[in-house]
């Protein structure tokens, strides 16, 4: 089973490159993410594998970080979530930012992904839950802001999370955005302010 493959970008498809180690030519599966994130063609490049051996196929799917193949392997053990289905979440989100997602509730999150409806999402943050915090650090002050257990988040920075939800954002993006917010400005930034800077962090 192969499980890393280090060699020289050699082709890009539309969900896959293909990665020249010694002159054999590896066709791996990626995640939108991922293939916006390599080198250009000719360059090193680094993935963890995951190879799906099957009656009909072997298929490889490459990932730039352990954790982002574990949950590719943790999110299939969901029902209704294939392989298909898997790297389109992880396409719209980081490994952190899905550990961050479940622990907190936010469904939203991960409907956004492509093929995720809102009872697959839901499925997939209840069946998830328990698992999160293993696989991706979960920032203690963002998670005190999205209402899970955390450093207790100051007055101000509560009441900026839910502005920003009120204007239509998702319960961790404003967590995130908030969390740092505090961070850059110190806990006695005003709600005003750090709503001004929550908006500058989700901007970037």
């Amino acid at each position: 089973m192969i499980g890393k493959l280090k060699g020289v970008v050699d082709a890009y498809g539309e969900d896959f490159v293909i990665l020249d180690v010694h002159g054999v030519g590896y066709v791996a599966h990626c995640s939108a993410r991922t293939l916006q994130r390599l080198p250009k063609v000719g360059e090193a490049a680094v993935l963890s594998i995951e190879t799906v051996v099957r009656e009909d196929m072997i298929r490889l799917y490459g990932f730039r970080s352990d954790p982002e193949r574990e949950w590719f392997r943790l999110l299939q053990l969901v029902q209704g979530v294939g392989a298909r289905v898997a790297l389109g979440i992880l396409s719209v989100l980081e490994p952190a930012e899905l550990a961050t997602a479940i622990a907190t509730g936010d469904k939203a999150a991960v409907a956004r992904a492509p093929g995720v409806g809102p009872k697959l999402a839901a499925r997939i943050v209840a069946e998830m839950k328990d698992k999160a915090p293993a696989f991706a650090p979960i920032d203690p002050v963002m998670a005190g802001l999205s209402g899970g257990e955390g450093v207790p988040a100051p007055g101000p920075a509560q009441d900026a999370v839910s502005a920003l939800v009120n204007l239509g954002y998702g319960q961790s993006q404003a967590a995130a955005a908030i969390a740092a917010a505090v961070k850059a400005m110190g806990e006695e930034a005003t709600t005003a302010q750090l709503i001004r800077q929550g908006l500058k962090e989700l901007a970037r």
